[in-house]
């Protein structure tokens, strides 16, 4: 991680997943994901002017990841371009108060990277949570931050906004978005969108 004083911020944007895998090409992609590239940029831009933290979450896998015996297809292979941030939000990966962590599974609180970031930031107070897909990287990073925010004992505000966020196949699988939902609101993470 490029940055060195975590304690510095008091926010941090987590973007999810929005790599070209999910969004652009390969097995697991939608196209219609790009609908929340915009308000995720306005959420960037606000979170830049701020000098808060922007965290870029990349589904990254080998052959060999465990999680192809659950999900068979090949995604977000490293090297193969499907793990890259797509082009409309790359150009934020590099600005300061930004760091890109890659993820080899369906919840960014288990990549060790995150985990030691989260200790070090112990300032940040709110988290704002956006990407895809909402009813597995989304919801599972989610709940997985607000359990570990629980064991550490730090008052946090965690909040997804649902104008931010997609899923691939939304119009077939809404009823998990839905149950996704429900499952992040019993955990008391507030469910956003911009008026």
């Amino acid at each position: 991680m490029k940055l060195k004083n975590l304690k510095v911020y008091n926010k941090a944007l987590i973007v999810v997943d929005m790599v070209n895998g999910f969004v652009k090409e390969g097995v697991l992609h939608d196209k219609s994901i790009t609908k929340i590239i915009p308000r995720q940029i306005e959420l960037i831009k606000e979170y830049n002017k701020e000098k808060e933290l922007v965290i870029f979450i990349q589904d990254t896998h080998t052959k060999e990841s465990m999680e192809h015996k659950r999900f068979p297809d090949y995604h977000c292979l490293k090297g193969s371009g499907e793990e890259e941030v797509v082009d409309e939000l790359k150009p934020f990966t590099n600005l300061d108060d930004t760091i890109c962590i890659p993820k080899n599974s369906t919840n960014f609180m288990e990549a060790q990277s995150f985990r030691k970031m989260i200790d070090n930031a112990t300032n940040i107070k709110e988290f704002d949570i956006v990407g895809c897909c909402t009813d597995i990287c989304v919801c599972n990073g989610s709940i997985g931050l607000a359990n570990y925010l629980d064991e550490h004992n730090r008052d946090s505000i965690i909040r997804v906004h649902k104008d931010a966020v997609a899923t691939f196949a939304e119009d077939d699988r809404q009823n998990y978005v839905d149950a996704a939902y429900l499952l992040m609101e019993q955990q008391g993470i507030q469910l956003v969108k911009k008026i």
